[in-house]
């Protein structure tokens, strides 16, 4: 007869042993990046730029547990997407350790695409250091600002926010009064809901990691807080998306989370009328 004692040690190293298993899991799969790609319909986008094709990295984090080799490996997948532009969405380090722009820096200079490489800054960038170094590729930084480019004949806005800008002025500064579309790169999907304010029609985000660890039944519960933890959202006629990123933070692993580049597609289309309310979709 087995022992209500016995019962629960079993139990218990069974628990132990299956969240063992899970951690080497998550160990190993934090480093599998991969290529996705998504189709966006973005409201009142010109049909000449439907079929613009955006490559995001973000949340590189690179520091002891992320390699220069694993954001080379995330370069090569993105430059052979052959996209049209390039986001890059911040957190580049982990708590502004300096000891590794460089060499995040170095990795990421391989990365070209046709209208260029746009580059922000999350919460844990050193801003000054880290646009020095990134800077020196050519690359645009837009920190509070904005820039125009041509695309097919068309204008197209890109505008970045620093993580910390807040003032409804400064806010104001940078969405409006481009030309064409605007494409707000932004750190943190939050900033969802000044976008619409001012009616800025796509938003691309990282920050969330996708939740990085997202448990069966219970999701991504460190993500819960943002309008979505990965992939497509809207409010009002401004569509969202976000990036799971490619590092990690806090624990070097992911679970059911796996690191991505993401590709997104631009399609014309505006806002299912089921969104028009002003609240996220998942």
């Amino acid at each position: 007869m087995v022992t209500r004692r016995a019962f629960l040690r079993a139990g218990i190293g069974g628990g132990l042993g299956l969240a063992g298993g899970l951690g080497i899991w998550g160990f190993v799969a934090r480093r599998r990046v991969a290529v996705t790609r998504t189709d966006l319909a973005v409201a009142d986008l010109p049909a000449t730029l439907a079929g613009l094709r955006i490559a995001i990295l973000t949340d590189l984090h690179h520091s002891q547990f992320v390699s220069q080799e694993d954001i080379a490996d995330a370069v090569r997948l993105a430059n052979a997407e052959r996209p049209d532009l390039i986001a890059l969405l911040g957190d580049y380090v982990t708590w502004s350790d300096r000891h590794y722009i460089g060499g995040c820096a170095e990795a990421l200079a391989p990365l070209s695409a046709a209208h260029g490489v746009f580059a922000i800054f999350g919460n844990h960038d050193d801003e000054r250091a880290m646009a020095h170094a990134v800077a020196r590729h050519g690359w645009d930084v837009l920190t509070d600002e904005r820039t125009g480019i041509r695309v097919r004949g068309e204008a197209v806005t890109l505008a970045g926010l620093r993580f910390w800008t807040k003032k409804p002025s400064e806010l104001r500064r940078v969405l409006t009064g481009g030309h064409g579309p605007t494409i707000l790169l932004a750190h943190d999907p939050r900033r969802l809901v000044e976008a619409s304010q001012f009616r800025v029609p796509l938003v691309l985000s990282g920050h969330t990691h996708g939740g990085q660890i997202v448990l069966p039944l219970v999701g991504a519960v460190a993500a819960r807080k943002y309008p979505v933890a990965e992939g497509v959202g809207r409010r009002n006629r401004t569509a969202l998306f976000v990036s799971r990123g490619i590092g990690t933070v806090f624990v070097p692993m992911r679970l059911n989370c796996p690191p991505e580049v993401a590709v997104v597609t631009l399609k014309t289309g505006g806002c299912p009328p089921s969104l028009h309310s002003g609240e996220a979709s998942p």
